[in-house]
C-alpha cells in the first residue's frame, strides 16, 4: 500500500476567510485511514471549519484538499457526491427531526444516496433488509429498544447514540464528529466516546472527532492535533502532549509561539 492509498484526508496550505475573518490560516495535515484523531483547542480556534473542509462541505479560501489522494477541487459534481457519501459527518446540533421515529431519522442517513422518489421510498415503505440494518446500527449504539420511539421523547445522550447510528448507516469509510458529547453529561460522554472508539476498532473508520473534553481525547484518540487562532498548534501521538502543552493551548491571555 503505498502513501497516498493509505490517505483518507490531506489538507496543504489550506487557509479559509469569510470575509476579513481567517478562520484558519495555512494549515497542513495528513489524516490515515483507520486513525481516531481528537481535535482540541479553545472555542473559536478553527476547529469546525477545518472539519466542514475536510467533509467537503467548504472550500479552502487558499490552499488543497485531497481525499483519498483525489483533490476535491478538480472532482466533477458527481465524484464530490460520491467522496460526501464516504465521509459520515456528526452535527454539534445532532440535525434529528424530533418528530420522526427513531428508525426514519436513521434512514435519513443515506437519503442523498438517491433521487426524490428513493428517498421518498427509505423514509415511507423501507424494506426488510433496511430495516435489519438500522436494527443493527442501532444495536451497536446500545439503543435498539428505542427503534420506534419518537426522537422528541428521547435524553440528550440517547439523541447523540441515533445521530451515531444514523451515520453508521450511511456506511461511511470516514466519519467527522463536531463536538458530539457537549450536550451530554460526563458518563454519557465517556460512554459516546467509547462507542466511537469501538467503532473505529472494530471497523477501521477513520474517526477524526472535536472535543473539549481533553481527558476523554487522551484516552481514545491516537493522535491529538491542537489548534489555536487558526493554526495548529501541535500535532502528535496522544501520548505525547504534555500538561504543560495543554497549559500553553488554553493560555487565551498569552501570545501563540
Amino acid at each position: 500500500m503505498t502513501g497516498t492509498d493509505r490517505e483518507a484526508f490531506r489538507l496543504e496550505g489550506v487557509t479559509k476567510r469569510f470575509g476579513d475573518f481567517v478562520a484558519l490560516s495555512d494549515v497542513s495535515l495528513r489524516v490515515d485511514r483507520g486513525e481516531m484523531i481528537g481535535l482540541i483547542g479553545p472555542s473559536g480556534a478553527g476547529k469546525t471549519t477545518l472539519l466542514r473542509i475536510l467533509a467537503g462541505m467548504l472550500q479552502p479560501s487558499e490552499g488543497r484538499t485531497l481525499v483519498g489522494g483525489h483533490m476535491v477541487a478538480k472532482l466533477s459534481r458527481l465524484e464530490l457526491r460520491a467522496v460526501r457519501r464516504a465521509t459520515g459527518f456528526i452535527h454539534q446540533s445532532l440535525d434529528l427531526v424530533p418528530e420522526l421515529r427513531v428508525v426514519s431519522n436513521v434512514l435519513a442517513g443515506r437519503l442523498g444516496f438517491g433521487g426524490l422518489w428513493e428517498a421518498l421510498r427509505l423514509l415511507t415503505w423501507p424494506r426488510r433488509d433496511d430495516l435489519v440494518e438500522v436494527h443493527r446500527c442501532l444495536e451497536r449504539v446500545a439503543l435498539t429498544e428505542k427503534m420506534y420511539e419518537r426522537s422528541s421523547k428521547l435524553s440528550g445522550g440517547q439523541a447523540q447514540r441515533v445521530a451515531i447510528a444514523r451515520v453508521l448507516f450511511q456506511d461511511p469509510t470516514a466519519i467527522l464528529a463536531d463536538e458530539p458529547v457537549s450536550a451530554v453529561d460526563p458518563a454519557r460522554a465517556r460512554d459516546l466516546l467509547e462507542i466511537l472508539a469501538r467503532i473505529n476498532a472494530e471497523t477501521g473508520k477513520t474517526i477524526v472527532v472535536s472535543l473539549h473534553a481533553i481527558d476523554l481525547a487522551r484516552r481514545h484518540c491516537g493522535r491529538l492535533i491542537g489548534m489555536r487562532e487558526g493554526r495548529i498548534f501541535f500535532d502528535r501521538k496522544a501520548e505525547e502532549v504534555t500538561d504543560a502543552e495543554l497549559d500553553r493551548l488554553y493560555d487565551l491571555g498569552g501570545a501563540v509561539t
